[in-house]
């Protein structure tokens, strides 16, 4: 098993950044989905069920990816907005 982290935030986004994924269907500044999955393919399988996901885009960025047989540190957020 392993951890897959996706994140993408907006906050320096602009009209110029046309191709910019947008990974969650509602609007928002940032997004974040964290999954236990064995692979890649099966943690987007597990996110379909929610359909604000957009999983096409999902696929675009490439996740962080945690292997559960040694320590890590999964995530670290500092937010000054």
């Amino acid at each position: 098993m392993k951890i897959y982290v996706w994140r993408h935030s907006k906050k320096f986004s602009s009209w110029s950044m046309f191709d910019e994924p947008h990974i969650f269907k509602d609007n928002y500044m940032q997004a974040e989905v964290v999954i236990l999955a064995t692979s890649k393919e099966e943690a987007l399988e597990m996110l379909k069920s929610d359909d604000r996901w957009n999983i096409d885009e999902l696929q675009r960025i490439e996740p962080m990816v945690f292997d559960l047989d040694r320590p890590a540190v999964i995530s670290k957020l500092v937010s000054f907005s």
